[in-house]
């Protein structure tokens, strides 16, 4: 597992060259090339246990292990790295709205095992069920509704300091829009440094919080450099525990996206053989996300930002990312990196999520432009449409003692319109082949794939 062999000089990869998974450049070039991936990840890593009120160090460290374990698991075979999801935000800030930490971790380690679980069944079975149960259509207004679902958050914390939000928002539009290669890929964590910057210029860091009475400043300097992550356990024993469960679970058609894309990103850059890992990567990114519930941290995934890093540098080393999940650890150990990142403005969240909710939303959409999703077809109509509004306004329902959210009454609708219309738009051309009444032009929606 560990055999990688030495690329060339082993200082550099020539002009149009590779670097394999299994080779490796030299190991000051490799571990220069970790941290690279460390920083890459760091914005969002560190954004969702910030917005979501997890340990920021102990999702860190989980994020470390998960990575590590991803790679024991696909062999060495599979770069990636596993960072905090997107996905999570949204049913976990509605579960610790209503309840304690130890619900929300509840719903993260579900959400793990179920993955899991789909990861054996395509190891075994292949990937070609996933694609029947989600297709395009469906996929991109799972993925689109749970960025939506987060707009009135990220207006909430905007109207707490609307000047620090319109300039972290800015700064995150400008990197973005100006700069190319790595500085445009962490926009989001510029930005956020921009608006720490500003809140500092503005005595943002010496207002004491009236429940603690210290300011930001007070409890970073007495945070110390080293000691232990916080950890937390899950509760599944407390009321309303299994409806919060349900609202995880929509999760998992988004983790299940994300990881196949990965993969197959990961085969057409290097070799279309990478492709027969996909089980193991679901299983493992569902193991980690049920170790890191199970300890505290926020669910994983594989990230997109490092797939960017290796696109750009053409070297898909796995020793890179064997230091960049060591590199994450060993900062998880510094409650004071904890602290600085708990003390973000309430007014610089605001900005950042305002560009970072809508983004995740435009990534569905971008599945249907990808895949030429037919939007004249009534059927793949309505399946977005309903999808996206009841994930907007945060739709809820009360059946039994369960609260169902935007998210899980969205997916539920995405699913049951496409198949359900699909199913009868199928019946009725049988009717018709059969003698029965032939529907009128436009009422069958065309052929009844997206």
């Amino acid at each position: 597992m560990f055999g990688w062999t030495l690329h060339g000089n082993g200082r550099t990869a020539a002009p149009g060259e590779v670097v394999s998974p299994g080779e490796r450049l030299n190991w000051p070039a490799t571990i220069a090339m970790g941290i690279q991936h460390v920083v890459a990840m760091f914005g969002a890593t560190f954004l969702v246990p910030t917005l979501t009120g997890f340990p920021v160090s102990t999702t860190l460290l989980f994020s470390g292990l998960g990575t590590l374990l991803f790679l024991v698991i696909t062999g060495n075979r599979l770069p990636s790295y596993l960072g905090s999801s997107f996905a999570f935000i949204a049913p976990i800030t509605a579960a610790t709205a209503s309840g304690a930490i130890g619900s929300a971790l509840a719903g993260v380690v579900a959400v793990g095992v179920l993955l899991a679980l789909v990861g054996v069944i395509v190891q075994v079975a292949g990937l070609g069920w996933i694609d029947r149960l989600m297709p395009p259509v469906v996929a991109g207004a799972i993925v689109a509704l749970i960025g939506f679902n987060l707009a009135p958050t990220a207006w909430a914390n905007f109207q707490v300091d609307g000047v620090a939000a319109t300039i972290t928002l800015v700064a995150v539009i400008l990197f973005a829009v100006l700069f190319r290669g790595f500085l445009g890929r962490i926009s989001i964590f510029l930005g956020v440094l921009v608006g720490y910057l500003y809140a500092i210029a503005t005595g943002y860091f010496g207002v004491e919080n009236p429940d603690t009475g210290l300011s930001p400043a007070e409890v970073i300097s007495e945070a110390a450099w080293i000691g232990l992550p916080e950890f937390h356990a899950p509760d599944f024993a407390s009321p309303g525990t299994w409806s919060t469960i349900a609202m995880f679970l929509p999760v998992v058609l988004v983790l299940i996206a994300e990881n196949v894309g990965h993969v197959r990103g990961v085969a057409t850059m290097t070799d279309q053989g990478v492709n027969r890992y996909t089980g193991r990567a679901l299983i493992a990114d569902g193991l980690a996300t049920t170790i890191a519930g199970a300890g505290g941290g926020s669910g994983t995934t594989t990230y997109g930002e490092n797939i960017g890093v290796m696109a750009a540098t053409r070297v898909y080393s796995t020793a890179v990312y064997w230091v960049a999940g060591l590199a994450a650890i060993l900062l998880a150990f510094s409650p004071k990196i904890g602290a600085v990142f708990n003390s973000i403005p309430p007014g610089v969240l605001g900005g950042v999520t305002t560009a970072l909710y809508g983004l995740i939303g435009i990534i569905g959409i971008k599945i249907w432009v990808d895949n030429r999703v037919d939007f004249s077809r009534p059927v793949n109509q309505y399946t977005a449409a309903v999808a996206l509004v009841i994930g907007i306004a945060g739709f809820t329902a009360h059946i039994e003692g369960f609260e169902f959210g935007g998210i899980v009454l969205g997916t539920v609708a995405a699913l049951a319109i496409y198949h359900l219309g699909n199913l009868i738009a199928r019946a009725r051309r049988t009717g018709a082949d059969d003698g029965g009444p032939i529907p009128a032009v436009g009422q069958m929606g065309g052929d009844p794939q997206s």
